[in-house]
């Protein structure tokens, strides 16, 4: 290793520590020793420090002992004439280092008010899994960490739409020369969320740290890896090098502290790239191929840690004025931001997608039928109908309402503009700046096109869009939407379990959570809620060899509880042989497997002889104890827990939900959240088990939240639950 690079780490290493114990010992002396220290909304203690040592600090006094770990570590600082050949000093270094800069996070945490302003902060455990879907079904290709600041506001912002464009998850720290990335970006108004890709998490070099941990954590939740001693934290750091394509953009002058963090992230197998003139690490070892690249010029930085780091990134260029990608989805378009709006509550709008022979559709057609944005006055309300004719040899009528979801995706990848809803429930927004780039309507059709031809070649062969913008077409093609609509939910909904000979694996996760399987059957979609029946037999009608793989049930064992001998022997074999067996309808007995990415979690409350649900991005705490963040760190990572279990909220009103533990009557609690979001499905199930005020006697967050509470109720309003058989 670079002489120069290793004395600058080692220095740095023991300046963060030394200031790590300086920090540490103001806080206990404020606070005393037991005073709690955490992050919040994590399962996970402080993240790094308990996947690197296995230690758990709660307390301030917890945090001495982690940082003592963290000294012995620490290797003398060489003189300048010393050549080190090796990594390994600065590496221990850099662990060192990591663990310093957790704990000093975790004190200004103490502070109430911190991280405030433009800075994020700690990332929940919920927010973590809600990504991960993203990470394991190639939307998220990698992560950048970018460390310091560019030269100029708008050099900044190339650099993060350079990024974002590959839809690649980009976390800001530190600063340079007084300046952050993250503050550049502010004062250009670029939105910095979860949503755009855009984590900032603060101005220190040590926030760099979160996004280690972040790491951590997805080896403990989605590889189902838990911390002990130095076996477990090699494996946690190989699953980071092989599964977590990360890397370091350094921005700037590089400063002693910034080795040493550089350091640490080596570790991980994550590489730095620099745009300054640092000494090189060329030969490769820890990390996949170069471990420090420099002298990288702005235009050919982002190309050239893809180049290091090994991503596969698949870059769309379409022929739009503005960018596009998966890392614009979630962009909000506030109001006075806006140049169209479109639907929701201001005017009519839907979107129709149907599928039509051959010659009946002429491909790349796209028309807009009525005014186009330019002659639109700013800010009015427009009426919209998208439809879109497709054509393929291989198309067919169940495929329509499965390509139709997704133009809520296509159109909200454009930059600038915010799409919500389907059908004819959908909203649209476009921005001032959209359309002061050369955004027209037009461009939603070509989105459109391109991208159901992109990731449905198998089936889509043709694509016409025209977009109506005037009230009369809009009314007189709705109904004929409507009606198309009704059919599809009819089709859907009288498929039962029981009506096909085949279900469908989904192995999608298994980047993330290597043991994980899923199997969906028409009354039980996928965990993440993304996938149901139909969407895997598409899947695999345009991927033969991809993820979702046809599964012959076989014999069935147990009709009640779910049990088939196919279904057993393809789960046996695609967990590498850790699930011998699969009980499809109970979360009590060999339930379905969990790889983190699950809408809601599903516990037993012994206490009322029933389950609670929490949903994904609840904080409130349920009867059983624990939030969310702290039940998902039981539930995933590919492992069956009897008890637990991760699903989709719409498998909640499924004829098969739990039947083989007593089924829909076994809910007793839910969170207010969920239970208004599926409120008009519940009341359906209800009607049809008979039992119309059954609702009502579930529980939220405002009648219970402790088992005493809960069974109080349960006993007041008379519960089923209490009286069906034992779940134990």
């Amino acid at each position: 290793m670079s002489r120069i690079i290793a004395t600058a780490a080692i220095r740095g290493a023991h300046k963060l520590v030394a200031r790590a114990e300086e920090e540490l010992g103001r806080a206990l002396k404020e606070r005393g020793e037991k005073h709690s220290l955490e992050f919040k909304d994590t399962a996970f203690y402080l993240p790094l420090i308990y996947a690197l040592t296995g230690i758990k600090i709660k307390t301030l006094g917890d945090a001495v002992t982690a940082l003592e770990h963290a000294k012995t570590l620490l290797p003398p600082i060489p003189s300048e004439k010393l050549w080190l050949p090796y990594l390994g000093d600065a590496l221990d270094a850099g662990i060192a280092t990591l663990i310093a800069e957790e704990i000093m996070e975790a004190v200004k945490y103490l502070d109430p008010a911190f991280p405030g302003g433009i800075w994020l902060g700690f990332t929940s455990d919920a927010t973590l899994r809600e990504q991960g879907i993203k990470l394991v079904d190639g939307r998220m290709p990698g992560f950048a960490a970018c460390v310091g600041a560019m030269p100029n506001n708008e050099a900044a912002v190339k650099i993060i739409r350079e990024l974002q464009e590959r839809n690649i998850l980009i976390f800001l720290s530190a600063q340079t020369d007084g300046r952050s990335l993250a503050e550049q970006l502010a004062e250009k108004g670029v939105e910095m969320s979860w949503d755009t890709y855009l984590v900032p998490y603060g101005k220190d070099i040590t926030a760099t740290v979160h996004a280690l941990n972040f790491a951590a954590r997805a080896a403990m939740t989605f590889g189902g890896i838990t911390p002990g001693g130095i076996k477990e934290a090699r494996e946690i750091l190989l699953y980071n090098k092989n599964r977590v394509h990360a890397f370091v953009l350094a921005l700037g002058e590089v400063d002693d502290e910034k080795y040493a963090t550089a350091a640490g992230a080596i570790n991980f197998g994550f590489p730095t790239i620099a745009d300054t003139e640092i000494p090189q690490i060329l030969p490769s070892g820890i990390c996949t191929y170069e471990h420090v690249v420099s002298r990288i010029s702005h235009e050919k930085i982002v190309s050239k840690a893809i180049e290091v780091r090994g991503l596969k990134v698949k870059v769309t260029k379409l022929p739009i004025p503005v960018p596009f990608g998966p890392a614009f989805e979630g962009e909000r378009v506030r109001k006075e931001q806006m140049a169209v709006e479109i639907g929701g509550k201001v005017s009519r709008s839907f979107e129709y997608l149907r599928g039509k022979a051959l010659e009946e559709v002429e491909d790349n057609k796209i028309m807009v039928v009525g005014p186009e944005i330019d002659i639109i006055p700013e800010g009015g309300p427009v009426p919209m109908g998208i439809v879109v004719e497709v054509a393929g040899r291989k198309m067919r009528p169940e495929f329509e309402s499965i390509l139709e979801r997704r133009i809520h995706t296509f159109v909200s990848e454009i930059m600038g503009v915010m799409h919500i809803g389907q059908r004819d429930m959908n909203w649209i927004r476009i921005s001032h700046d959209a359309k002061k780039a050369g955004l027209k309507f037009h461009h939603l059709g070509v989105v459109i096109r391109a991208q159901l031809l992109n990731e449905f070649p198998a089936i889509v062969d043709k694509v016409q869009v025209t977009i109506y913008t005037q009230e009369e077409d809009i009314l007189r093609f709705l109904p004929q939407a409507q009606k198309a609509y009704q059919e599809r939910d009819a089709r859907v909904a009288q498929m039962t379990d029981e009506s096909v000979d085949i279900f469908y694996s989904c192995t999608l996760c298994q980047s993330y959570a290597p043991n994980h399987v899923c199997i969906i059957t028409p009354e039980r979609l996928g965990l993440c809620g993304a996938y149901n029946w139909l969407d895997g037999r598409a899947a695999y009608e345009i991927n033969p060899a991809g993820p979702n793989q046809p599964v012959l049930k076989g014999e069935c064992f147990n009709p009640e509880k779910g049990e088939f001998r196919r279904i057993n022997e393809f789960v046996r074999l695609k967990s590498n042989g850790t699930v011998e067996r699969v009980y499809l309808y109970s979360m009590m007995e060999y339930p379905m497997t969990s790889c983190g990415c699950f809408e809601c979690i599903m516990s037993v409350v012994p206490e009322v002889n029933g389950v609670m649900i929490v949903n994904r991005g609840s904080t409130v705490m349920t009867p059983v104890g624990m939030t969310f963040s702290t039940l998902a760190g039981s539930v995933g990572g590919g492992n069956q827990t009897p008890g637990f279990l991760g699903v989709g909220r719409l498998y909640l009103t499924s004829r098969k939900f739990i039947v083989g533990d007593g089924g829909f009557r076994r809910i007793v609690w839910m969170t207010k959240e969920l239970k208004d979001a599926v409120l008009e499905r519940l009341k359906a199930r209800a009607q049809e088990i008979g039992e119309p005020d059954f609702v009502d006697k579930i529980a939220d967050e405002t009648i219970a939240t402790t088992a005493e509470e809960l069974l109080a109720f349960a006993e007041k309003v008379g519960h089923p639950a209490l009286t069906m058989p034992p779940l134990f």
